[in-house]
């Protein structure tokens, strides 16, 4: 046999690492010369059963009769030009008797297609009946092309037995490594990082650790039975909860992390909320981007009913396709009962939350001050939708009663649509408050919904007028670090909707049916809360304007910011 070496491609060297961790062994190999940068790699490796086939028709058929046989994935490895369309008839065969068979077609650069490059087809868009999913694994120039390589490649291989099995299409890009002194030179592959898709019924892998974590996302409203049983789990494996505003989870063992994480002057390393052994990951988009990329774990199990890829934390070892309520259930069995991880946690939390109300004397009139003394007022059971960015930032330090519920378009995640969906909240029950908090920005650009006829008397809408989107302002924005001042025109688009004007929202909100207030200061602020809170449903609507100063907001996140 000759020496065993491999490609220096590195997408090529993660795919032929992860067919091995999942043990897919059997590939059927057609002539040519741009998979043969793959082929010239696994030929010698004694892990692999290699077969031979000139014709691309036969050799996708010998696959289906292999795999039906043995039970077992094949791969069938083709070249470029029209050898993959040779395979349309045995995939079609292989998609509706659902056999594992991995479709790889090696291609150039697909900036190539269209150009009239020799040989060159678009592999794109397969017919859907020949595939479950079809991937591209790209050249690898960073660490970041290697992780999504290593993440599109396992989604393939796990497809290929999921929900009963089928074809899965992976398109692999090579360079042909055109050295020759150096094409074939590497003598081992990357451990690469292999995900594993577990299903209801599978067998459980081991959770283990000494401190767990659940990262909640956005979420729906919870069930009573949901929440215990994520209390159990909790119990059962010495786990936190971390939560923001959208997570709505309100369970014994929350911790309301962005407080905590966002801030700028102590020692991360000696928090316990900021490491765990095992974070399990529920829910959708997080609105704190910044704050849970800084969370740090060993791995993460991400728990969804699609059973989806999203590796969010860029460390996932398993994804479990079961709903939530299954998988805590499943592992909340041992009678441990442990919740030193979560007390460690919660008493570093206090310790800030005592912190910021101290602050609140100090801390000038802002966004933020406004939700220390609007959170805890909001009458039980009401619903809170908030608007993206800065306002959700502010208010995931803020505190509200468990029982109610809050909402933020953070699917999204664009500028529309916060006032738009409180009204459409508010339309589910005209006997229950609802109450929205908007920035300027996007209050003025989802203004015409105020004059929708369909407006109850059971909203209470709370602006924040700075004049300009603060996003971009604040002390630590990325663009305020480049522009200095200079953002305001432009990136903060300073200077619209009358700049400010005392008049402007008050006249519109009122010659629509509104009631409308409005604060300068905390005096005038003060004087307004109560009505603006009252737990009974009013006359009519209101809109409670509150003109803030963008550098007493920066001064506030800063205060907040450090706990020093």
């Amino acid at each position: 046999m000759s020496e065993l070496n491999y490609t220096n491609e590195r997408n090529h060297q993660i795919l032929i690492s992860l067919l091995k961790a999942h043990n897919i062994k059997k590939i059927v190999a057609s002539p040519g010369t741009t998979n043969s940068v793959f082929v010239g790699s696994i030929q010698n490796d004694p892990f692999f059963e290699i077969y031979s086939s000139v014709d691309e028709r036969s050799a996708a058929y010998i696959a289906c009769g292999l795999s039906f046989e043995t039970g077992d994935p094949v791969v069938i490895s083709c070249t470029g030009a029209t050898a993959a369309r040779n395979y349309m008839s045995g995939a079609t065969e292989a998609y509706y008797s659902k056999l594992p068979i991995l479709i790889l077609t090696s291609s150039q650069h697909s900036r190539n297609i269209g150009h009239l490059c020799a040989q060159v087809t678009d592999r794109t868009t397969p017919p859907k009946d020949t595939c479950k999913i079809s991937v591209e694994l790209p050249m690898c120039q960073t660490k970041e092309d290697e992780w999504f390589c290593e993440i599109q490649a396992n989604k393939a291989l796990c497809e290929l037995k999921r929900q009963g099995g089928g074809s899965v299409h992976l398109n692999l890009i090579t360079s042909y490594s055109y050295n020759e002194k150096t094409a074939l030179t590497a003598k081992s592959l990357p451990v690469a990082r292999v995900i594993h898709r577990i299903a209801y019924g599978d067998k459980m892998p081991l959770l283990g650790g000494e401190h767990n974590a659940v990262f909640v996302g956005s979420h729906k409203k919870w069930s009573a039975e949901l929440t215990r049983s994520v209390e159990r789990f909790c119990e059962s494996n010495n786990a936190v909860v971390l939560c923001d505003q959208t997570s709505n989870y309100q369970g014994k063992y929350r911790i309301q992390y962005p407080l905590a994480i966002n801030q700028s002057s102590l020692n991360k390393a000696n928090i316990p909320a900021y490491e765990m052994d095992t974070l399990i990951h529920i829910g959708g988009v997080t609105g704190e981007e910044g704050a849970a990329r800084m969370v740090r774990s060993k791995r993460t199990w991400r728990v969804s009913d699609d059973g989806e890829m999203r590796d969010y934390f860029h460390n996932l070892s398993h994804v479990f396709e079961m709903s939530e309520q299954a998988f805590f259930d499943e592992f909340s069995k041992s009678n441990k009962n442990d919740i030193s991880y979560y007390q460690a946690c919660k008493s570093e939390y206090d310790k800030l939350a005592k912190q910021r109300d101290g602050q609140l004397a100090q801390m000038p009139y802002s966004n933020v001050w406004i939700a220390q003394k609007v959170s805890p007022a909001v009458p039980e059971n009401s619903t809170v939708v908030l608007s993206i960015l800065n306002t959700l930032r502010t208010w995931n330090y803020a505190e509200f009663d468990n029982s109610i519920n809050i909402f933020c378009p953070v699917g999204g995640f664009g500028i529309d649509g916060a006032t738009s969906s409180l009204l459409g909240a508010s339309l589910a029950n005209p006997d229950k408050l609802y109450f929205g908090v908007v920035g300027d920005l996007a209050f003025f650009y989802d203004l015409n919904v105020l004059g929708n006829r369909h407006v109850g008397k059971n909203i209470r809408l709370l602006l924040i007028n700075n004049g300009m989107g603060f996003e971009f302002k604040k002390c630590y924005a990325m663009a305020y670090r480049l522009l200095g001042d200079e953002v305001e025109p432009f990136v903060a688009a300073a200077g619209h909707f009358g700049q400010k004007s005392p008049m402007l929202v008050k006249h519109y909100a009122e010659d629509l049916g509104f009631e409308y207030m409005s604060a300068s200061n905390k005096d005038e602020f003060m004087a307004m809360l109560d009505k603006f809170v009252s737990p009974e449903v009013t006359n009519k609507p209101i809109v409670f304007e509150c003109f803030v100063d963008s550098d007493d907001e920066s001064t506030a996140l800063n205060m907040i910011h450090n706990r020093n």
